[in-house]
């Protein structure tokens, strides 16, 4: 079937665009591109997405929240490309379970005070202060 043929060569672009390689279970896409939002770690932590940045920067129950799905069969959870990036989330209804892809340009970053320096930055990159606990954050 040629719809199924071309269905198959998107999804190959589409993982080959992120660097992802499908291993052990199959986690469907879900395209969350008009969403702004941030993440909390990289493995375990979560992604907030909500429909404009002020439901993301007010945290009043506004926004929704994934966990990062950490399953050990893939070499990390969170695919960076140079537009988008993919994440392996886990919503925790119902075993739902898939590759969440979001815009870059709607990634809003939160700012972090390291323990010891006490010095700011600006989030997500900085291997220092993303951890498997929650970062100081102001």
């Amino acid at each position: 079937m040629e719809m199924f043929d071309r269905y198959n060569a998107l999804r190959a672009e589409v993982f080959a665009y992120f660097g992802y390689v499908e291993d052990w279970r199959v986690l469907p896409l879900d395209d969350a591109r008009q969403y702004f939002w941030k993440l909390d770690g990289e493995g375990p932590g979560t992604v907030k997405f909500a429909d404009t940045e002020e439901d993301l920067k007010n945290e009043d129950d506004q926004y929704y929240e994934n966990e990062i799905y950490t399953q050990r069969h893939l070499p990390k959870w969170v695919y960076r490309g140079a537009d988008y990036t993919m994440i392996a989330v886990d919503t925790r209804t119902d075993g739902n379970k898939f590759m969440q892809v979001f815009a870059n340009a709607n990634e809003r970053r939160t700012r972090c005070r390291h323990p010891k320096s006490e010095k700011k930055h600006s989030g997500a990159t900085s291997p220092n202060c993303w951890r498997s606990t929650r970062p100081r954050c102001t």
